[in-house]
């Protein structure tokens, strides 16, 4: 049976013990950095947690330590901020996951199962380059690395508060998942690139997919070319092609962002939202 060691007595974190995403798991629970080098040593863990009251300068330091005892430890790292530079520091570390406070429990405990069940997830998301106004990054085409990216991306823009935050990363999921399902056919051996730029007066997000592109006449199984009078006239057509519900991505990032830009072939997106 899979074991997950959390670090640290803090009644919020350790009540993930009790989420149904971990029900078929052991976890056990250590006092402090100290304890945990202890446990790492005498036993092999799946998946580390770290302690939310220290920094993520000294949870990589940690980290660090036990993966020289234990190679190929996953750990999801939390901390009470993180800063731009921070979220680089464990892009380039390869961490699993980031979270600061305030945590949220259910989202957590789901990315620890996702951990835990991961198999060669470590290579996934590549740091192409990074300042903190401008990462660049390649990312293979999977859910998984999907959920992890927008993670990060999710930290990287802890300057901004709800509902803003919340609006800008559902239309960067929304591209990022259109990117991977319609650009490389969620192949895992393909990648994206996408960027992520901070400018005094905007946010923006780049994506470049593999695929050949398309023309709005190629997708009338998408939202965006319902006409005014039909809104959901592309449920039809999905219905007739066989495919899932929805199609609704590219309508929906449109709404929540001041801007949006396909280029020419249209496997390259902006998305663009200002913030004075």
């Amino acid at each position: 049976m899979q074991r997950v060691l959390i670090i640290g007595d803090d009644r919020t974190v350790t009540g993930v013990r009790t989420s149904q995403h971990l029900q078929s798991y052991v976890v056990d629970v250590a006092e402090g950095d100290a304890d945990a080098l202890q446990r790492v040593r005498e036993r092999a863990f799946d998946l580390v947690l770290t302690n939310p009251q220290s920094t993520i300068k000294e949870d990589l330091a940690l980290i660090n330590e036990m993966e020289v005892i234990r190679p190929g430890l996953k750990s999801i790292i939390l901390a009470p901020e993180a800063t731009p530079e921070d979220v680089i520091a464990t892009l380039r570390a390869r961490v699993f996951a980031c979270f600061s406070s305030p945590i949220n429990i259910e989202e957590l405990a789901a990315m620890m199962a996702q951990a835990l069940q991961a198999t060669n997830w470590r290579d996934c998301i590549k740091v192409l380059s990074a300042e903190p106004h401008w990462i660049a990054l390649r990312v293979n085409c999977q859910l998984l690395t999907a959920d992890r990216l927008i993670r990060f991306m999710t930290e990287l823009r802890s300057d901004l508060s709800d509902p803003d935050r919340s609006s800008l990363l559902t239309a960067f999921r929304e591209i990022l998942l259109n990117a991977m399902e319609h650009g490389a056919g969620f192949d895992p051996e393909k990648v994206i690139d996408v960027g992520a730029i901070r400018t005094q007066r905007a946010i923006v997000y780049h994506f470049r997919d593999p695929g050949p592109g398309f023309s709005r006449k190629q997708i009338p199984h998408a939202a965006i070319n319902n006409p005014d009078e039909d809104p959901i006239a592309h449920i039809e057509v999905r219905e007739e092609l066989g495919l899932r519900p929805g199609g609704f991505g590219i309508l929906l990032a449109q709404q929540l962002v001041d801007e949006l830009f396909f280029n020419e072939p249209a496997n390259e997106v902006l998305l663009i939202k200002h913030t004075s």
